[in-house]
């Protein structure tokens, strides 16, 4: 980098593996709706099932999975859910090369991949704890920030470009191989890491699936947080999902536009994300966690006001804008922060816990907003979203966290 900032070699490996199935995920992105509409004639409400089913489904299968993982080697159980995921996806190019492809499969594929997405995101931050020392975190998520959105605006031009030449199947395709080699960069990371201590227990017990929980509730910093996060991103997405049917279809903007308005703004996320640092180097940890995620609760309440033409253009990119630059800042400070909350031998199943709940909120807010939406019009609807972000700043952590002993640590370190 050219701040000279060097993380060590295994790190490198792991940030090449993030950006390659990242890139993967972006190229297939809009795959399996089209997939279900054009090869399997489905209806509105199984394209939402794909996600609001499969999403809610997959969350509930991850649930014993992140006690599961916090007595492993995470390192394996990073290159299990990477080689999970392509096995799953190459399950679909296979039916439909024999003519078997059905929306059942699609739909379990879904919930497999949403179950090893939320296992592998557990693993992967009690994994980034023990392989860099604490100062060096902030920057490690400040660059898988970074890459998150670059990925974001290279790879659905070039995904869909790849679907009107080959096809959707052919995206998912490279979808499934960019998870292959994401378990072969990760391999290549290297090291003997020591399997974590389980303590008195010996086996998983059923009281061990809501640690995560009692974990984060019991924890005064990171209860707020948890919540915040929960409630923002829910109604993002769903706001989001109701603003495709405004646009493209009351507005009547066309797909191009549509897809400009969403990935051009994507280069404020990646000037956020190199600001990110910087900013906690002069003011603080604490102070730029509550600015950055108060302003972005400010911007969505402008799409309701969302009119056709070039102005309505130009606002929607506006406000998408200022949305994802405040996100670029907040999303690696505050996995940092949380991180930092967390005891070492918590880390999986507090993330696994967070990642369910985050999904399962998105699925449900997703759902409502649905049925608000052919009730009230998409355009109050998203209002109303936009009006509840409004309140989501008070439930951000409102003094800084001090730091906490580690009496759950691992006793030696990779």
């Amino acid at each position: 980098m050219r701040n000279g900032h060097r993380l060590g070699r295994p790190f490198g490996w792991l940030w090449g593996a993030y950006g390659t199935s990242a890139l993967g995920t972006w190229l297939a992105f809009g795959a399996f709706p089209l997939i279900a509409i054009r090869s399997l004639h489905a209806g509105p409400a199984e394209v939402a099932a794909l996600f609001s089913v499969g999403a809610a489904v997959g969350a509930a299968v991850a649930v014993p999975l992140g006690p599961w993982v916090e007595f492993r080697r995470k390192r394996p159980v990073l290159i299990g859910m990477d080689l999970v995921r392509f096995a799953a996806l190459l399950t679909i190019p296979a039916a439909f090369a024999f003519g078997v492809l059905s929306f059942v499969q699609l739909l379990l594929v879904s919930v497999v991949v949403a179950a090893a997405d939320i296992t592998f995101r557990a693993a992967s931050g009690a994994y980034l704890k023990t392989l860099l020392p604490a100062g060096d975190l902030l920057v490690a998520n400040a660059r898988f920030e970074s890459t998150a959105w670059t990925t974001t605006i290279i790879g659905p031009p070039l995904g869909g470009a790849a679907i009107g030449l080959l096809g959707p199947v052919a995206t998912v395709v490279a979808d499934a191989v960019s998870y292959l080699l994401s378990a072969l960069g990760i391999r290549a990371t290297g090291g003997q890491e020591p399997r974590p201590e389980r303590g008195n227990a010996a086996r998983m017990r059923a009281g061990d699936l809501l640690d995560g929980w009692r974990y984060i509730l019991a924890d005064a910093t990171l209860r707020p947080l948890f919540f915040n996060t929960a409630l923002f991103n829910g109604l993002v997405m769903a706001a989001d999902a109701l603003l495709a049917v405004l646009m493209l279809g009351q507005l009547g903007f066309a797909p191009w536009q549509y897809g400009l308005a969403f990935a051009a703004p994507a280069i404020g996320g990646l000037l956020g994300s190199r600001l990110a640092r910087p900013l906690v180097t002069r003011f603080g940890q604490h102070r730029v966690l509550v600015v950055a995620g108060a302003s972005r609760a400010l911007w969505p309440v402008g799409l309701a006001f969302l009119g056709p033409g070039t102005g309505g253009l130009l606002l929607v990119m506006g406000v998408e804008l200022g949305l994802i630059f405040s996100c670029g800042v907040f999303n690696p400070v505050y996995a940092t922060y949380r991180l930092e909350r967390t005891a070492t031998g918590r880390v999986a199943r507090t993330l696994s816990a967070w990642a369910v709940t985050t999904k399962a909120s998105t699925a449900l807010l997703t759902a409502v907003w649905g049925v608000l939406g052919s009730l009230l019009g998409p355009r109050t609807a998203i209002g109303l979203a936009g009006v509840l972000l409004l309140a989501t700043p008070l439930l951000l952590p409102r003094r800084a966290a001090a730091s906490i002993a580690e009496p759950d640590a691992a006793p030696s370190r990779a």
